[in-house]
């Protein structure tokens, strides 16, 4: 599996026979994505979903799906996106990948915006390791082992002591850092420091995608 991280919380999954684009928000650069068999979308936020980046993924690849969650499509139908709904927890395949959809609400930003629909989405293939993209949400947690947990390094809803916490909980085999669009290169230092240094017992592995992607296979 290849994994490119292409701005913020969006990120291209590739298979043998699957090219999963997750997330493609207002803070990613997806001009240079020319296939794809799955757009998955997590919650509507602009970050997330940016639906001018989406139409230009969409004209490229007419026939492609798009799945998102109750709050997303939404949006998409009123702009004239055809899109399916996830729902938690109701699996559905892209080529030979498992995709589930996790969890339900976006995390508080503060008692002032209400609260959206979030689903975070794990990956899994025969003979590759698993991916969990959570969105924008830091409670849902698979039941299945996570190889590769894509992790939030910062966002006004989000503190790194629960960043930490939640790696902890996930416990993965190396995490990849995401939601970082609005941090300056020292401040994102630091926290992905934070992370490696204590997201585990002994630390876990950060395996920092930007600029370059990376193939993971599995042991």
């Amino acid at each position: 599996m290849k994994i490119t991280h292409l701005g913020h919380a969006c990120l291209l999954a590739e298979y043998p026979d699957a090219r999963i684009l997750i997330d493609p928000g207002s803070f990613s650069e997806v001009s240079g994505v020319s296939v794809v068999d799955a757009v998955l979308i997590t919650h509507q936020h602009a970050d997330h979903l940016d639906l001018d980046k989406l139409r230009g993924v969409l004209e490229r690849n007419p026939d492609v799906p798009v799945y998102a969650d109750p709050g997303s499509l939404k949006v998409l139908r009123e702009a004239g996106i055809d899109a399916q709904e996830n729902q938690a927890g109701q699996a559905f395949s892209v080529g030979s990948v498992r995709v589930t959809p996790i969890g339900r609400m976006h995390a508080e930003i503060h008692p002032y915006i209400e609260r959206i629909p979030n689903l975070g989405v794990t990956l899994r293939a025969d003979g590759d390791l698993t991916l969990f993209h959570p969105g924008d949400a830091l409670d849902g947690q698979p039941l299945e082992h996570i190889d590769i947990l894509a992790v939030p390094v910062s966002g006004p809803w989000g503190a790194v002591k629960e960043t930490i916490a939640f790696v902890r909980r996930i416990a993965p085999s190396v995490v990849v850092p995401i939601h970082d669009g609005t941090l300056s290169e020292v401040g994102r230092g630091m926290y992905l420091k934070h992370i490696g240094d204590f997201g585990l017992d002994g630390g876990v592995p950060v395996r920092d995608l930007r600029g370059e992607p990376a193939t993971f296979f599995d042991a």
